[in-house]
């Protein structure tokens, strides 16, 4: 069974996967998957896009092309681990500062431990948060990140809102997420992959299989890519465009506050 995509007009907010849940509930649900998967997100992500992933950030970046400036300051949304925020870091020089914000607090010890280990911890900052309500006052950032995580946000149109408010004007928006398949056969062998074997491999590397059955479904019913762009351009974003990446398998939206 695949479910249909919500549209821009909404309907993120109660969908869990591809059940219909109470408004106000999702959240906790969402929580829950994330405790369960942080230790071994990475993997997940290696499971879920075949090791894509990987070039896909990496195309994040590059498109981003931070400032080598010690002023440069990034909000990465949804990033408790810290894979955007580090090479944010990286790609700066180690001059540029990262914020890594996560609802989740297990996903932000994950993220912290890791920031130790790089060497990196001076910077990055990590706060645990709602991206529906950024404890930041408006025009802080020059750049907003999220990488598959807004689709678990339940209002993501709330999510846009905040992201815009808190950038400075000039500032940049980019979103990678998991999106619409554009090419035929693609999308059929990618279904097979998604349903059948995802949550299989996820049972195999973490013991559940539920947590992959619900991120699988949760890229279904995310906007497609068209739909997306609109609530991006509705937060008040200009610019806004995407570029798919691997057939649209992934794709990473751009807008700019200005």
């Amino acid at each position: 069974m695949v479910a249909s995509r919500t549209s821009a007009d909404g309907g993120m907010e109660t969908s869990y996967g591809f059940r219909d849940v109470a408004e106000g509930e999702k959240q906790g649900l969402v929580n829950d998957v994330f405790h369960k998967v942080a230790k071994r997100y990475d993997i997940m992500n290696d499971v879920m896009s075949a090791g894509m992933h990987r070039v896909w950030k990496d195309a994040l970046i590059a498109a981003l092309n931070p400032r080598k400036d010690a002023n440069y300051k990034v909000l990465d949304v949804a990033g408790g681990t810290g894979d955007i925020a580090f090479r944010i870091v990286e790609a700066s020089r180690r001059l540029a500062h990262a914020t890594v914000l996560d609802i989740n607090g297990s996903m932000l010890g994950v993220g912290q431990e890791r920031a130790q280990k790089k060497g990196l911890s001076d910077n990055l900052t990590f706060v645990e948060a709602n991206a529906e309500a950024l404890p930041f006052e408006a025009n802080q950032f020059d750049a907003y990140t999220i990488a598959f995580g807004i689709r678990n946000v339940p209002r993501i149109d709330v999510a846009l809102s905040e992201a815009y408010r808190v950038l400075k004007r000039g500032g940049r928006l980019l979103v990678l997420e998991f999106s619409e398949v554009q090419m035929p056969l693609l999308d059929r062998f990618y279904d097979q992959w998604s349903f059948k074997a995802i949550p299989r491999f996820g049972k195999m590397i973490t013991g559940e299989a539920e947590p992959y059955q619900y991120l699988v479904e949760s890229i279904r019913k995310f906007p497609n890519q068209q739909d997306f762009a609109a609530m991006i351009t509705k937060a008040g974003f200009s610019k806004v465009s995407f570029t798919n990446y691997t057939g649209g398998i992934a794709a990473l939206h751009s807008g700019w506050k200005i």
